[in-house]
């Protein structure tokens, strides 16, 4: 079976790299704390037998081949990017968990129908860009040369970023994968929730991802004299902005099901006695019913702009991001909790609130996740942690699931 020490030491020395001051760790997509991390995965790889590769996209592969090694392959991983100052699991142990997995075949002369391959995916968290799942987007030749277009705050775009990394962003079609290449994929993860905790289990079964939509609110008012501009003439860009962040909160919270996030939001010009003119805010919407998402949206498009008329201001919509919620395969469902059982846990069903790569390699092949127990449902922050113990259980349940895939029906 999977050796848990080792999977352990390789988060470890995978979570040095950028390490924070803070604690977290830093590795946005396409920097040299990226790309060394990238370095070292592809070692991990290499002693594990893998055939390495790396695709157009950036995409690291290591890739064990079946008793037929035209057949379609089972593709595990996840990725190896993270948020500012970060946590140590998110993305790692779906990347390092599969490869323990093809090491532990390896090692115990398991011989498969099918191919086995993982994958780190490229720039899954979007943190840099305000564009996510660049990786498993190219994956599935859905990431067009418009894309590529998107900057960071230095404003230099993915296009440049990609070229400063030694890829040729003119060639990044060369990164699809044929529907015909693939069986299935298959993603450990750590939950980033409370739902396995309060039910007392290392590991759960994913139904489905819930689907974000990524919007930009821009309000441009007018700039004026803090001291001598009445409150009533005053055209106050944030102050608009703050009631329609009241608004994305109460619109989310009637629902029931879906979440809005305002990560990021600037005002301008900046002065401590200057009304603010200008205001650009971040919208992040999701749910795992895409109507529902949807009718919150219009409700918030709606109300932001009434507020604003009222207010004297104008507002604008930029869409950076819209996709459709993504569900689990069931017969990837039916493999995961066979897999719980033979490891005496109870298979539990939960849906995923977070955005994946699976959702985009879902329109390739049938997609499955598996969820490992966090502590206080903390993620996206240095004290994000998932014990070694489960981490061990989410890999075994891998190690079966993915047994099960891959033998040639």
């Amino acid at each position: 079976m999977v050796d848990g020490g080792r999977l352990w030491k390789r988060l470890s020395e995978l979570a040095e790299i950028g390490r924070q001051e803070e604690g977290g760790v830093a590795r946005l997509s396409f920097t040299e704390e990226e790309r060394a991390a990238k370095d070292l995965v592809a070692s991990y790889m290499e002693e594990a037998g893998l055939a390495v590769r790396e695709d157009a996209a950036g995409n690291l592969f290591g890739r064990r081949e079946g008793r037929d090694p035209e057949a379609p392959a089972v593709l595990v991983g996840s990725h190896v990017d993270s948020v500012l100052n970060g946590g140590d699991f998110d993305g790692p142990l779906g990347v390092l968990g599969g490869i323990e997995v093809l090491q532990t075949m390896d090692e115990e002369g398991v011989e498969m129908g099918r191919p086995v391959e993982v994958v780190a995916f490229t720039d899954e968290e979007g943190a840099r860009f305000s564009l996510g799942m660049i990786g498993s987007r190219a994956l599935t030749g859905t990431l067009l040369q418009e894309d590529l277009r998107h900057e960071d705050r230095n404003g230099v775009s993915i296009e440049q970023a990609m070229r400063n990394a030694g890829l040729d962003p003119g060639k990044v079609g060369e990164a699809a994968r044929p529907a015909d290449s693939l069986a299935a994929y298959l993603e450990l993860h750590i939950e980033q929730g409370k739902v396995l905790e309060g039910e007392d289990l290392p590991v759960g079964v994913v139904t489905g991802i819930a689907g974000p939509v990524w919007l930009r609110l821009s309000f441009a008012g007018e700039a004026g004299h803090a001291g001598t501009t009445p409150m009533g003439a005053r055209r106050d860009a944030l102050a608009a902005a703050a009631e329609v962040v009241g608004v994305i909160e109460e619109e989310a919270s009637d629902t029931g099901s879906t979440v809005g996030t305002v990560g990021q939001i600037e005002a301008g010009p900046g002065g401590i006695n200057i009304i603010p003119g200008r205001v650009d805010l971040s919208l992040d919407l999701r749910d795992i019913d895409e109507a529902v998402r949807d009718r919150a949206e219009g409700r918030i498009r709606g109300r932001a702009g009434e507020v604003c008329n009222r207010r004297g201001i104008d507002l604008s919509f930029e869409e950076l991001q819209r996709l459709p919620p993504a569900p689990c395969s069931e017969e990837i469902r039916g493999a995961i909790s066979a897999a719980c059982e033979k490891e005496g846990i109870r298979p539990h069903p939960l849906p995923s609130g977070a955005g994946h790569d699976g959702m985009h390699v879902a329109e390739l092949c049938p997609m499955g996740m598996i969820f490992v127990r966090s502590k206080d449902g903390v993620s996206h922050n240095p004290k994000e942690w998932s014990s070694r113990e489960d981490c061990e259980a989410g890999c075994k349940v891998l190690y079966l699931t993915v047994l099960d895939l891959a033998r040639q029906r």
